[in-house]
C-alpha cells in the first residue's frame, strides 16, 4: 500500500534495510528460500529509493521519485547552475554550464536510483548490508553545442610553441626562454566535462575542472639556449674586435657587433651564430674606414666632341674591396676569443674592377649625348659650395639598364661631414636656414635631364611653392630622409651622368644611347589660382620673401620618333601660395 506523498521523512523513521523478524542469516534463508527473500525484500522496501541513496552527497533514502527530484533540484540546482571553472594549460577560462552543452536531469538521475535497487540481488543484498549505495546523476551533453565552445575556448587560450633563443640589445646578449605550445584535446575534453559537472553539495572544496591539452616541445630548449648564451653571445659582445684591412687597423665595438650578429636553428636543434657581412660592410661606423683602407674602382671620365661623340678623357682604375665571405671568415672565429690580440685578425682583400672602360664604353652603348639641362641662379656662397659639392658627387654617376638611380643614394646627407654648409630651404611653406640648402637647384637640373632623356620616373616631388627661376611644373627638391629623386634607366643602355657646376649656373648631361628622336615639353595654363597671405615671424631662423599665386599646372611629356608622337605623358603639380613672411 503506497504512503501519501511526503517532502522528505524525519531521520528516526527512515526505513533501514535489516532483517529483524527473520532469525539469522542461515536461518532466514533456510526458510524463506531466494523468492521468499527477494519477496520480503521487496515488501520492506516498498517502491520509494533505497535507504542511504546518494547522489553526489545528497541522501535520497527512502523517497519517492517525486521527492528525489525536488531534493536533487535543490541541492545540486545551484551547482549545475553555476559557471565552470576549467583550467586550459596555463590559463584559467569560465563558461557557462549552458554555453557547454551540459544540463543535470535530475528526473532520470531519480529514475535511476530507484532502478539501481529493484533488481533480486540488490534487493536480497539490502536485507544483509547497512552501507549507504551511491548512484551518479544523469548528465546530458549536447555535443554540437560542447564542441563549439570548446572550441572557442581552444583558440583563445591556443600557445604557440616558441623557441630559446637568443638576441643582442643595446649591445648585449639576452636569452629568450623557450615556451612549450598548448593546444585544448576537444575530443578528450568531452568526457571530462561530463564527469566534472554537478559537483558534491556537501561543501567540498572543488578547484577548477582540467581540460586535457596536446603540448608541442620546442625544438630549441631552455638547456640549449643557456649554451649558446655562454659559449657564444656573451663572449661575442664583451670587447670590441679589431680587422687589419690593408695594413690599416679598424676597430669594431660591441655595439656594432650586436646590430648584425644572430643565431639561428641550425635544423638539428642547435643555435649557430650567424653575420649579416653585408649589413656589417653598410654600416657607417665600418663603411667609412673600409673606404679609406681600399679605395673602390675609379671610372673612366668621358667627354663630348662637337659632334655630341663620346670619348674616354681618362681612363679608370681598379680598387679593392672585402667580400662578405672574407669579412665573415675574419670576424665569426674572434667573437669567442679573449683578449685583444686574440680579437685581431686581417680581412682579405679582392680587386674590383671599374665597369667602364675605353674597352667596354661601346659595349654599354655610351656614344652620345641623351639629354643636358643647366639652371641658372643667383651668386650667394652657400650655393656656390653647396651646389658644387652636389655636383662633385653626382659626377660620373654609371646606371646600367634596369638599375634605378637615387639622389639621396649617391649624394649622401647633406650634413658638414660630407662637405655642405647652412643654406636657405624651405620649410613649412616659408624660407628657413638649414645645411645644405640650395641643393634643389641640383635636384631640378637633374630632374630635366631625366625628363628630356626619356627614361622612367621612380619617385620626385616639386617645392611647395613656386621658385620662379625654374620652369614650372618641371622641378624637384629632395629632403634627407623623406623624400628622394629617383628614375630607373629603362632605355635599354647605359647612362653615364655629367655634372659640372659654377658659382651661378649647374648643368648636368646623360650620355648614352637615344630612344627618341625629341623629347617636348607641353605646359598647360595655370589653374585653381589662389592668392597668398602676409604675416609676421619672430623666429631665430626666419628669412623675409616675397609673396607669389599658388596654382595647378600640368606639363606633357611628349615622346616623338620618326617626326611622329608616339607616347605622352603627363606630369600635375600643385603648388601653395608663397605667403609674403616679415621677420619681426
Amino acid at each position: 500500500m503506497r504512503r501519501a506523498p511526503r517532502t522528505g521523512p524525519p531521520a528516526d523513521t527512515r526505513k533501514r534495510w535489516t532483517v529483524p523478524g527473520v532469525a539469522g542469516v542461515a536461518g532466514g534463508v533456510a526458510v524463506l528460500g531466494f523468492g521468499g527473500l527477494y519477496a520480503a525484500g521487496l515488501l520492506l522496501a516498498g517502491d520509494d529509493i533505497a535507504a542511504g541513496t546518494k547522489v553526489r552527497g545528497v541522501d535520497i533514502g527512502g523517497m519517492s521519485r517525486a521527492e528525489a527530484r525536488q531534493t536533487l533540484n535543490r541541492a545540486l540546482g545551484p551547482s549545475a547552475a553555476a559557471p565552470l571553472v576549467l583550467r586550459i594549460g596555463e590559463r584559467t577560462e569560465q563558461a557557462q554550464p549552458a554555453t557547454l552543452g551540459l544540463s543535470l536531469d535530475t528526473g532520470a538521475t531519480a529514475d535511476r536510483a530507484a532502478r539501481s535497487g529493484a533488481d533480486p540481488v540488490s534487493v536480497i543484498g539490502r536485507l544483509f548490508s547497512s552501507g549507504d549505495p551511491s548512484v551518479e546523476p544523469v548528465v546530458r551533453l549536447d555535443e554540437k553545442a560542447a564542441r563549439s565552445a570548446l572550441d572557442g575556448l581552444g583558440a583563445k587560450t591556443r600557445q604557440e610553441a616558441r623557441e630559446g633563443a637568443v638576441s643582442f640589445e643595446k649591445g648585449k646578449a639576452k636569452a629568450v626562454a623557450p615556451v612549450t605550445g598548448t593546444e585544448l584535446d576537444v575530443d578528450g575534453s568531452l568526457g571530462v566535462l561530463r564527469s566534472s559537472y554537478a559537483r558534491p553539495a556537501d561543501g567540498a572544496p572543488g578547484g577548477p575542472v582540467v581540460l586535457p591539452v596536446r603540448t608541442t616541445e620546442p625544438r630549441i630548449g631552455q638547456q640549449e639556449t643557456e649554451r649558446a648564451l655562454k659559449e657564444f653571445a656573451e663572449p661575442a659582445v664583451s670587447a670590441p674586435v679589431t680587422l687589419t684591412v690593408q695594413g690599416k687597423r679598424i676597430p669594431v665595438g660591441p655595439a656594432v657587433l650586436a646590430k648584425h650578429l644572430t643565431l639561428k636553428d641550425d635544423g638539428q636543434g642547435r643555435l649557430a651564430p650567424q653575420l649579416d657581412a653585408k649589413a656589417l660592410l653598410a654600416d657607417p661606423e665600418l663603411a667609412g674606414p673600409l673606404r679609406q683602407a681600399t679605395p673602390g674602382p675609379v671610372e673612366a671620365k668621358l667627354r663630348t666632341d662637337s659632334a655630341g661623340a663620346v670619348s674616354v678623357a681618362e681612363e679608370g682604375r681598379a680598387g679593392r674591396r672585402v667580400a662578405e665571405e672574407g669579412l665573415s671568415a675574419a670576424v665569426l672565429p674572434l667573437l669567442t676569443r679573449a683578449g685583444a690580440a686574440e680579437r685581431t685578425a686581417e680581412v682579405a682583400t679582392e680587386e674590383v674592377r671599374p665597369k667602364l672602360t675605353k674597352d667596354t664604353i661601346g659595349q654599354l652603348g655610351i656614344k652620345e649625348e641623351v639629354s643636358s639641362f643647366t639652371v641658372d641662379f643667383e651668386k650667394a656662397p652657400y650655393r656656390t659650395t653647396n651646389i658644387g659639392r652636389a655636383a662633385e658627387l653626382i659626377n660620373g654617376s654609371l646606371v646600367l639598364p634596369d638599375e634605378t638611380w637615387s639622389f639621396n643614394r649617391r649624394v649622401g646627407e647633406r650634413t658638414k661631414e660630407n662637405g655642405f654648409v647652412d643654406g636657405l630651404i624651405i620649410n613649412n611653406g616659408q624660407y628657413e636656414k638649414a645645411s645644405g640648402g640650395g641643393v634643389s637647384a641640383v635636384a631640378t637640373t637633374v630632374f630635366n635631364a631625366m625628363f628630356f632623356s626619356g627614361v622612367k620616373p621612380v619617385e620626385y616631388g616639386a617645392h611647395s611653392f613656386y621658385i620662379e627661376r625654374y620652369p614650372e611644373g618641371r622641378e624637384a627638391t629632395v629632403a634627407w630622409g623623406s623624400l628622394d629623386l629617383r628614375f630607373a634607366n629603362d632605355s635599354g643602355k647605359a647612362l653615364y651622368i655629367q655634372a659640372e657646376a659654377t658659382d651661378t649656373s649647374v648643368t648636368i648631361t646623360f650620355l648614352g644611347t637615344k630612344q627618341y628622336d625629341e623629347i617636348r615639353a607641353a605646359k598647360g595654363p595655370r589653374t585653381n589660382v589662389k592668392p597668398p597671405a602676409t604675416r609676421t615671424d619672430t623666429g631665430p631662423k626666419c628669412e623675409p620673401q616675397s609673396p607669389l599665386e599658388g596654382f595647378d599646372v600640368a606639363v606633357d611629356r611628349v615622346f616623338v620618333k620618326g617626326g611622329q608622337e608616339v607616347k605622352r605623358e603627363t606630369m600635375k603639380t600643385r603648388y601653395t601660395p608663397r605667403d609674403s613672411v616679415t621677420c619681426g
